[in-house]
């Protein structure tokens, strides 16, 4: 099993808004966003090298790539509320490759999950042996020399293999176990990563059920205002975070100041907007699926909606694994249907009211998109909604409207 965190996860107001105040910071009450690069060093008193710092307790800051205060204060808050120690990047691809370079696996069991991912193992794929000669510090080489297998999740595993298990889903918003995969990939030798973007606290605590790592896209929920680019990695020992600051330092992928303070600002209300948009989109879920099959339900015209996906309508599998023992506090708020026509999939984000025809997830405004015009492998029927906060019965009466208008020029055939 993975080492077990003793970080207990606090999703709680008081936390979110308190979480970071041990930490050294001004007498302001909001945060001031630092634009400087570099700060002054103290004198040191024999002309020696100046102090050990600790990178997350810092009492002071050397350079904005190490620390910088307000980024140092998000990574406090996401550490308690996730039950881990965390660390943030540029963007979630900036994580993802980020957790590559630490795990560096002989081979990567995925199956499905976020496009942009795939491309992420792609571009590492490329990188080869790259020997140094006259240099005096370590040298790091590659030895994969660009060769990594990717396999199926269900494939049978291997030391050394990274399991890369991404749920909920991206796009359908449905539920895998993560224990199951957990005992797989530990028995065999290798490692689990969980993205668990489309749940995050306190819907999902990955760390329970095994994992290694946790992997969030920080722009969606945790930045939740369709207003920053973030990443996030957690692990369950600060040994593992030393690392990944080492890795950071030289990657580059730190986040900027302005972002890191967005950040800040929309973690204080991460309990108010999750569990209301989880409850909202598990009743639009249900609403929706009285509609599946073609059926005519509630204002909802005939012919119309094929399938709905989601995590509260999966129901247990033949393992036993049931997303309600995984999702303990709400059901995801991201979740896919699947039309009847490609052309209904591609008016009728573009007819709607409320909901904002965009690609991401996990803002405070409703967000819909036809999948194909982002991911060319989805099936152009595919329609993924990002439900925000708005009122459930103000959503129904927006699709409504815009699954009868979507249909009316096809009657007229």
């Amino acid at each position: 099993m993975a080492p077990q965190t003793d970080q207990k996860p606090r999703l709680t107001g008081t936390e979110l808004i308190h979480g970071d105040d041990e930490l050294v910071h001004g007498a302001e009450v909001a945060p001031s966003i630092s634009v400087t690069s570099t700060f002054r060093a103290p004198l040191s008193p024999d002309g020696s090298l100046q102090e050990d710092i600790d990178f997350r307790n810092p009492q002071r800051h050397v350079y904005s790539r190490y620390t910088q205060s307000v980024s140092t204060r998000a990574e406090r808050v996401l550490s308690k509320i996730n039950g881990g120690f965390a660390i943030t990047y540029a963007s979630g691809l900036a994580a993802s490759y980020a957790a590559l370079v630490y795990f560096h696996p002989k081979r990567i069991a995925i199956t499905g999950g976020y496009p942009g991912f795939h491309n992420t193992i792609d571009v590492d794929k490329r990188s080869g042996d790259l020997p140094l000669i006259h240099n005096t510090i370590d040298v790091y080489k590659r030895s994969r020399s660009g060769d990594l297998p990717l396999i199926g999740l269900d494939d049978e595993l291997q030391p050394g293999d990274l399991c890369w298990l991404e749920t909920p889903l991206n796009p359908t918003g449905e539920a895998r176990d993560i224990k199951y995969y957990a005992d797989k990939v530990h028995a065999a030798g290798g490692k689990l990563i969980v993205d668990s973007t489309f749940a995050p606290p306190p819907l999902q605590y990955p760390f329970k059920w095994g994992a290694d790592m946790v992997l969030h896209s920080g722009t969606k929920y945790f930045g939740g205002h369709s207003d920053l680019l973030s990443g996030v990695l957690i692990v369950p020992i600060e040994a593992e975070w030393k690392i990944l600051f080492a890795h950071r330092t030289f990657l580059g992928s730190m986040m900027g100041s302005l972002e890191s303070w967005l950040l800040l600002r929309s973690l204080r209300t991460l309990h108010l907007r999750v569990p209301r948009q989880s409850e909202t989109a598990a009743g639009l879920a249900e609403w929706l699926s009285h509609a599946a099959g073609g059926r005519e339900w509630d204002g909802i015209p005939a012919g119309v909606i094929d399938k709905v996906w989601h995590s509260s309508l999966q129901g247990t599998d033949s393992r036993g694994f049931s997303p309600r023992y995984q999702l303990e506090g709400g059901w995801n708020p991201t979740f896919s249907i699947l039309l009847t026509d490609s052309e209904y999939a591609r008016l009728l984000p573009h007819s709607l009211q409320y909901f904002v025809p965009a690609t991401s997830l996990g803002s405070v405004e409703s967000l819909i998109d036809q999948r194909a015009t982002v991911d060319p492998s989805a099936d152009p029927r595919l329609v993924r909604i990002s439900v925000g906060v708005e009122d459930l019965e103000d959503l129904k009466e927006d699709l409504r409207r815009a699954f009868q208008a979507i249909i009316r020029p096809r009657a007229k055939l």
